[in-house]
């Protein structure tokens, strides 16, 4: 099934030569020079992808893309590419067109080099990187399942089914044996076998969830509730809501900070991040940010979180050692977010 075409920081060498699209005798593309990383950020409204300089907010350039529109982004473990999902012009689960394409991005140039084609409309949405196996894992909404791309050919090399529709975003455990998945409208978790390649269980959460993380130990999986303020936390020692944690606004996208400390969680109505301790499991305090948070990614060196900001068109930088905020520019409708090393 030849079809065409995220960041894993404990990746490997020759995953680094996958993302590449090379294999491990062919030549390598260069590596960007830079003194550190870059902040991706994929605009819905604007149809681009903003590349920006962590540290002094400066857009470096804005890519666009091939297609409408991308929603996530993630880059190659070298920092080379970035690579842009191109899920359509709907909400999830909502009438529209049906992407099923990929945006290779070369970070160098700051151009689409290449375009991998599925072969039929399946929604691709969240991309992440198998942290052992180095294959790309994509969910496929309208294929109710989880694609896996093997980098080095460009090649689907199988699915994992969810077992349930509008599998939206996914989160993979640090030993690469499980995921899960945030099913929108059914309101539902799947928990995935990725080493059987099998949906084990669904877990019936609320009536509508958004996003979904992990915490580093692999203990909890959050999810948000959209219709109330509470966030499900998941024991994945037995594959149930273990308790809800109540937030000062509904939430959406989660990210736990590398330590295990802190569990940032963005509020859309709240035009907040709760930050919750996760030792406690209880919000410990509230930043505020500009209108309709979306996406919350931490830095690998844990100093920094960033929360895109849909309305604003903006990226708010939190300070996670004082929790300042700092605002940079990016697109109409931030939303993705990534880090290129």
């Amino acid at each position: 099934m030849a079809t065409h075409f995220t960041l894993t920081f404990a990746a490997t060498f020759l995953v680094a030569l996958s993302f590449a699209g090379a294999s491990p005798s062919a030549p390598r593309p260069a590596r960007p020079l830079r003194s550190g990383g870059l902040l991706l950020v994929a605009n819905k409204g604007d149809r681009t992808l903003s590349v920006i300089d962590p540290e002094t907010g400066k857009q470096i350039a804005a890519v666009p893309e091939s297609g409408v529109t991308g929603h996530e982004v993630i880059a190659s473990p070298d920092g080379a590419r970035a690579f842009v999902p191109i899920y359509g012009n709907s909400g999830v689960g909502l009438p529209g067109t049906d992407g099923g394409t990929i945006d290779v991005i070369d970070l160098t140039s700051n151009r689409v080099t290449q375009t991998f084609d599925f072969g039929h409309g399946v929604r691709p949405h969240c991309i992440l990187a198998g942290p052992k196996d180095g294959l790309i894992y994509v969910t496929t909404e309208l294929d109710d399942a989880i694609t896996l791309i093997d980098p080095a050919t460009m090649r689907v090399v199988g699915k994992v089914p969810t077992g349930q529709p509008e599998s939206h975003m996914l989160a993979i455990s640090s030993d690469g044996k499980r995921g899960y998945t945030a099913n929108v409208g059914p309101g539902t978790v799947s928990v995935l076998d990725l080493v059987a390649r099998k949906s084990v269980r669904v877990i019936a959460v609320t009536t509508h969830v958004q996003r979904v993380s992990i915490s580093p130990d692999g203990r909890w999986v959050f999810t948000s509730d959209t219709e109330k303020p509470r966030l499900a936390v998941i024991d994945t020692a037995t594959d149930n809501v273990d308790r809800w944690i109540e937030l000062p606004g509904t939430g959406y996208g989660t990210a736990s900070t590398p330590d295990g400390k802190w569990l940032l969680v963005a509020l859309p109505g709240a035009n907040g991040v709760a930050v919750i301790d996760l030792v406690t499991l209880k919000v410990a305090k509230t930043v505020t940010v500009p209108p309709s948070p979306q996406e919350v990614l931490v830095r690998p060196d844990g100093k920094a979180a960033y929360v895109s900001c849909d309305s604003s068109h903006q990226v708010a930088k939190i300070d996670l050692a004082t929790w300042d905020v700092k605002l940079f520019e990016a697109g109409r409708g931030a939303d993705g977010l990534a880090w290129a090393q």
